[in-house]
């Protein structure tokens, strides 16, 4: 069983619905023995803040006591999801090593200076041409940004796209979705099973299932579960369900993090 949500967003992301207690609460009504709580630090184009901490003291702190109030029922560690771009990697090393994150997610949510919740991207470029410029931005960032554990969401893009998962398969980007894979894989990190996708709407969580199968063909075993909820009701959303799509394909763990160290949990 999958006790812990390694993904989640509090009233300290601009976009978020509940606060740290509130969404504790939630996690132990789902009977979840851990969570991290990954609020926002994300740049646009001409890094221009698009949603950052405005405190960061205050969250630190906050998460903290929040650790303490719940201790012996459950577990609440400290993370971060930043939003990945080529040229912020100084910026990253920066700020990740001021605080004592357990955990950083690394997510491209903008994609050739645009964000594809909003659909312009897909007014000037195919589905998929975005989805394959998205592969690539991605294996560039994993490249030249160090300072992340788990790269988030990865097929992500396929939410908003005009036809989404009608242009999207392994099969079609598959070369790109392997070289990035491998460069996760080389570089020591991750990826997430983010089960945001199936409450969006699309027939699989991200990424899709056949990705999944890839990256543990290629060597891949680092992976955290996370239901990417913005407020209470979605804290462990579809976890039954991560479990099977899991051991469907061929995992046996799962990941949490420990002061930005794996800890490895059997999944059955």
């Amino acid at each position: 069983m999958i006790t812990s949500d390694y993904h989640m967003h509090t009233t300290f992301s601009d976009d978020g619905k509940g606060t740290p207690e509130e969404m504790a609460e939630a996690a132990l009504r789902k009977e979840l023995q851990a969570i991290c709580i990954t609020d926002h630090e994300d740049y646009g184009q001409t890094g221009k803040e698009v949603m950052v901490l405005t405190d960061y003291e205050k969250y630190v702190h906050t998460i903290q006591d929040a650790r303490e109030t719940y201790k012996g029922r459950l577990e609440i560690n400290l993370g971060i999801e930043i939003g990945l771009k080529e040229d912020l990697g100084p910026h990253y090393r920066e700020f990740i090593g001021k605080y004592p994150f357990d955990f950083v997610i690394g997510s491209l949510h903008y994609i050739n200076g645009l964000d594809p919740y909003y659909g312009e991207i897909f007014e000037e470029y195919s589905d998929e041409e975005v989805y394959r410029m998205t592969f690539r931005e991605m294996t560039e960032c994993v490249r030249k940004i160090k300072d992340f554990d788990v790269l988030g969401h990865l097929d992500y893009v396929v939410r908003y796209g005009k036809y989404q998962e009608k242009e999207y398969s392994y099969q079609k980007f598959s070369d790109e979705i392997d070289e990035l894979l491998q460069a996760v894989i080389e570089t020591g990190r991750g990826i997430e099973l983010n089960t945001a996708g199936i409450k969006y709407g699309l027939p699989f969580a991200h990424p899709h299932p056949d990705v999944l199968k890839r990256y543990r063909e290629l060597g891949g075993e680092i992976i955290t579960v996370g239901s990417d909820a913005h407020q209470p009701k979605h804290v462990g959303y579809e976890f039954g369900q991560a479990e099977e799509i899991l051991a469907a394909c061929g995992f046996k763990y799962y990941t949490e993090f420990k002061s930005r160290k794996p800890v490895f949990k059997q999944i059955r």
